[in-house]
């Protein structure tokens, strides 16, 4: 270990010790190996030196060739995992539609394996690909338990929550299954009794579940709850944050990121970031203020090195968020640094992958 000059740094070299910033924000993470493209990064912030671990140099490249093949396999065993959790999904939700009993713990133990493999599961990043636009509801659901299950954890719940909410995450839209497919299919602006209709899908699905004695009452509301607000302008009965459970909460956070950010028929996908901040927005009086902190947060904590297009077609690379600002980072462009904090114009239009 020793520090070395930003002149005499080469690209390949492993960083010792995070690199920060004047203000205290992580710049690189120790453990990174250095880049042409880091080195600029620097120049850019000003940093004379930096501490390089030249054992790890050493070994670096045999261990990088293990961990990409290691990598690889991992993320084929997680995409493998969440067809199967979508499979197994849509037979339960027409169990669900035709009368028969749900089998609760063939689901739990399919979300378990799943949930092994959450490490490969990036919430800006990862798009399964669907088989067609009437899986929408299954391919979301999962989505939802997945991230409904990160913000549990992430926001500090008791490790005994984390399942069962990512339990209420994967059956929030179940009472879909009671709502005309016409309706829901339906391509233009819904008419007021449709939408009435539609809102009708939270009851329907606390009905489906709330005689199963093998999933506690807080998986139940979430069917129910999920689109409560915090200042009781939601849906269907108007309560208020205080009536709403707590799994509810975080499903209300992760349905509305997903539902965002998918491509429907009657609508393209949104700009992950742009739904960031559209869900910021929403913690005033909407959803919970602290989760939707912890979420923002979280979310964007390790998207440094994701490639990303910008609004105005340029494509770079994320290098550096001001905690101020998280859903507005830096971005390399072709070596030209791009604040979209200060460059209010601009912002991330879609995200395109995840550099090692």
């Amino acid at each position: 270990m020793g520090n070395v000059s930003i002149g005499q740094l080469k690209s390949g070299e492993r960083l010792a010790d995070s690199v920060l910033t004047r203000r205290g924000n992580v710049l690189l993470e120790k453990g990174r190996t250095v880049t042409s493209r880091d080195i600029e990064i620097l120049r850019a912030f000003l940093i004379t030196s930096v501490s390089i671990d030249a054992k790890a140099d050493a070994e670096q490249s045999v261990q990088e060739t293990v961990s990409a093949n290691d990598e690889d396999e991992t993320q084929s065993n997680f995409a493998l995992s969440f067809d199967n959790m979508v499979l197994l999904l849509k037979k339960v939700f027409n169990y669900a539609n035709t009368g028969h009993a749900i089998p609760i713990l063939e689901v739990r133990v399919q979300l378990e394996a799943l949930i092994k493999g959450i490490d490969s599961y990036n919430i800006l990043t990862f798009s399964p690909k669907r088989s067609g636009e009437q899986d929408y509801l299954y391919y979301n659901s999962v989505l939802v338990s997945l991230t409904s299950y990160q913000l549990a954890k992430w926001h500090g719940f008791q490790q005994k929550d984390w399942l069962p909410i990512a339990l209420g995450g994967l059956f929030h839209d179940i009472g879909n299954v009671k709502i005309d497919e016409a309706i829901l299919g339906k391509t233009s602006q819904l008419t007021e009794a449709e939408m009435e209709e539609v809102k009708k899908h939270t009851v329907y699905g606390y009905q489906l579940l709330k005689n199963l004695p093998a999933i506690n009452e807080g998986v139940k509301l979430c069917t129910l709850q999920h689109h409560e607000k915090e200042d009781g302008s939601g849906y269907p009965f108007g309560v208020k944050g205080d009536k709403v459970h707590a799994y509810a909460k975080v499903v209300a956070i992760a349905d509305i990121f997903h539902a965002m950010t998918s491509h429907r028929r009657h609508k393209k996908a949104s700009s992950p970031y742009l739904v960031l901040e559209q869900v910021l927005k929403e913690s005033f009086g909407k959803l919970d203020p602290s989760m939707v902190q912890t979420f923002i947060t979280r979310v964007t904590s390790l998207h440094n090195g994701t490639l990303v297009k910008l609004s105005d077609n340029r494509i770079g690379e994320i290098i550096f968020s001001d905690r101020a600002n998280p859903t507005r980072p830096w971005v390399n462009v072709n070596g030209a640094i791009v604040n979209l904090t200060t460059e209010r114009n601009l912002f991330i239009m879609e995200v395109l992958e995840k550099r090692n």
